[in-house]
């Protein structure tokens, strides 16, 4: 299996400062990429965390604010210079439709990548590929936003004394996982269901049921935190989650690993989002997002 792993391009909330640049990530899954909110300078974030063009086969754009779309422009025109070989698909909010159009087409260039919009108008399945299936909810911003979620298709997980109970060994497995059936003995027999990993991004937002759906039973969810607690009510007014909410959301969830991101620049000390976020209880692994640092996705349960 190719690695799973989220890279983190940009994590600052509004503007970009001495070291964090506008948002940005892309997930690695399968050999497959999806490229999160590009802002501005994620081109260049790209090139200094080994992140190609060739990587991208999926866009996903929450919403049209400039810290999550400005790179567009960049992103769109380096996969046509790159001669990606590979169809490219974009998912952005509908109504935000001629804000994609402007940074599609913001300057001249010589279009050679087939990229596919499909726009987002509510909540439901994006996508179903045999890796995984792409979701979208909708969030609670002064803008349209949504967030995603890619859930992957449960499979089975053999169970070696059950086999042997069977006389069902050596090659005889593979067979059995190829046919279903193997002399009267049914894979579901010998087996047991392997539940797919589960990964959600959710951006710029108030505390809504589109986070919760999202978040449910996460692996790995990658949530802002724009604010710390004692801006509570900051954070409902700009349509935004505290560390504190962020962490009751994941805890609430059973999520077991948190990523926080989207960090005002108001806040000098970034492990005070970690400190709020115990607090709120939330008890599995946690990450601070750093700009080009790399989060991989949690190792299966046994």
């Amino acid at each position: 299996m190719s690695a799973r792993e989220f890279v983190v391009l940009g994590t600052a909330s509004q503007v970009p400062t001495r070291h964090r640049n506008h948002n940005g990530y892309l997930l690695r899954w399968d050999g497959q990429g999806i490229l999160f909110d590009p802002g501005e300078g994620t081109q260049r974030q790209m090139l200094r965390a080994g992140v190609s063009a060739h990587d991208i086969d999926r866009i996903c754009v929450t919403h049209f604010h400039g810290d999550h779309s400005l790179g567009l422009a960049g992103v769109i025109q380096r996969i046509n210079l790159d001669r990606v070989p590979h169809e490219v698909t974009a998912h952005y909010p509908r109504s935000g439709r001629h804000f994609f159009d402007r940074l599609r087409y913001a300057t001249a260039y010589r279009e050679t990548v087939r990229l596919t919009e499909a726009p987002v108008a509510a909540d439901g399945v994006l996508a179903t590929t045999p890796a995984y299936t792409l979701e979208a909810r909708r969030l609670s911003h002064p803008v349209e936003s949504f967030g995603y979620r890619l859930v992957e298709p449960d499979g089975r997980r053999m169970r070696p004394e059950l086999l042997a109970g069977h006389g069902i060994e050596g090659p005889d497995v593979g067979v059995l996982q190829r046919a279903g059936e193997l002399r009267g003995v049914r894979i579901e027999d010998v087996s047991e269901v392997r539940r797919g990993q589960r990964f959600a991004f959710v951006m710029d937002t108030r505390l809504c049921d589109g986070v919760y759906a999202l978040a449910e039973g996460c692996d790995l969810l990658v949530i802002e935190s724009t604010f710390l607690d004692e801006d509570k009510q900051l954070a409902r007014e700009h349509g935004h989650l505290t560390s504190g909410q962020a962490a009751t959301v994941a805890r609430d969830a059973g999520v077991r690993h948190l990523v926080l991101t989207h960090f005002s620049q108001r806040y000098a000390d970034p492990q005070e989002f970690a400190r709020q976020a115990r607090a709120a209880g939330f008890t599995g692994e946690l990450t601070v997002a750093a700009d080009l640092s790399t989060v991989p996705m949690p190792k299966r349960n046994p």
